[in-house]
């Protein structure tokens, strides 16, 4: 009887197969790690649209902007001790923040009409509520921790405030205090310093005695009520909130505490730990009359390498968003002219925007 041959693979032919099939898996994988990215940016982006639809609803309800966040109103640095006010910034109780009061405009009224609102957010009777882990606040992109955290003090330790530890719920969006910033120790100042022209640097002293007003000139900070007539550089030129991710540093939906400071992940040369305000805001740049080494003022647009815990941060490719007044979202480049970005961060300068 004739033998049948049966043929198999030599082992230098498996061997071919295998490194055809490795080289195909190599190059599908950036292929589906962009495409998942594109599906987180495209997220991220949904996300920014209805918080900026949700600001526009509150405007509608209450004909202003709701505040960076709500603090015991002083010119002098009292309050009633339940107010726990901060001898060094004049924050104080209830410290709700803009994107807390905007949860009844997203569907999360359930949440917020549970919240004992005229207690302060780090108050007992809250405490469970503000550990609320909410997706429209989270970037799916950002890579840091997304559940809740403990708010710290300025040494980095849990802050004890009424004889207990404060823990929010996170937030991947910040809001826009402007070019300038006015917490810290300018909270509780008398008066301060101004750019008046950010194109020559010059700058003028303004009195403050604890009305964040005097300097901010973005659409959120300290007991603000912005209204869109306000908005006299235009909604569609001026940048209303923005990302920040955890990975640099801790932000909420919740609000701000007394005494509370962000602290950044890792450290550049110039960046480090910062007043309460930033667990919600950030700001441009140039501030205070900051000046760099060139004596050019200082400004820090998305992603900037100073990497500030008060400057916009995205880990997508090449920027990050940012919200529009007029409810847009756009991306914006990270290699951004900083004149541009500090230009969008006003909402009255004045200054002429082109193209961005």
């Amino acid at each position: 009887m004739a033998r049948v041959r049966r043929r198999g693979f030599t082992l230098i032919e498996l061997l071919v197969v295998i490194a055809i099939i490795a080289i195909l898996i190599s190059l599908l994988l950036p292929a589906v790690q962009q495409a998942r990215e594109a599906a987180r940016r495209a997220q991220c982006k949904n996300n920014l649209k209805q918080i900026g639809l949700a600001l526009h609803n509150y405007h509608d309800a209450h004909s202003a902007f709701p505040a960076g966040y709500y603090s015991w109103g002083t010119s002098n640095g009292s309050a009633p001790a339940w107010a726990h006010m901060d001898p060094q910034t004049w924050d104080a109780a209830p410290g709700w923040g803009w994107s807390m009061m905007l949860l009844p405009f997203i569907d999360q009224a359930p949440i917020y009409n549970r919240m004992d609102i005229d207690a302060s957010c780090f108050h007992a009777a809250n405490a469970d509520l503000v550990r609320t882990k909410l997706s429209v606040f989270l970037c799916p992109t950002a890579s840091g921790p997304d559940g809740e955290f403990t708010v710290q003090d300025a040494s980095g330790n849990p802050l004890d405030i009424a004889g207990r530890q404060v823990v929010f719920g996170r937030s991947h969006y910040v809001a826009s205090h402007g070019q300038e910033s006015c917490w810290g120790e300018c909270g509780a100042s008398t008066s301060g310093e101004v750019f008046t022209d950010i194109y020559t640097g010059t700058t003028r002293t303004v009195a403050i005695n604890g009305d964040a007003s005097q300097v901010a000139d973005g659409p959120f900070f300290r007991n603000s009520r912005t209204r869109f007539r306000d908005v006299t550089d235009g909604t569609s030129n001026s940048i209303f909130i923005g990302e920040h991710s955890s990975r640099l540093s801790d932000k909420t939906w919740v609000g701000v505490v007394p005494g509370a400071f962000t602290h950044p992940r890792f450290t550049t040369p110039e960046n480090g730990p910062d007043a309460a305000a930033t667990l919600t805001l950030v700001h441009a740049g140039p501030s205070g009359g900051e000046l760099d080494i060139t004596g050019f003022p200082i400004i820090h647009p998305v992603n900037f390498p100073t990497l500030h815990v008060g400057q916009m941060y995205s880990e997508h490719t090449g920027g990050g968003h940012i919200g529009m007044g007029d409810g847009s979202v756009r991306f914006i480049s990270e290699n951004i002219d900083l004149i541009t970005f500090a230009e969008l961060s006003s909402i009255g300068e004045g200054e002429v925007i082109g193209e961005f």
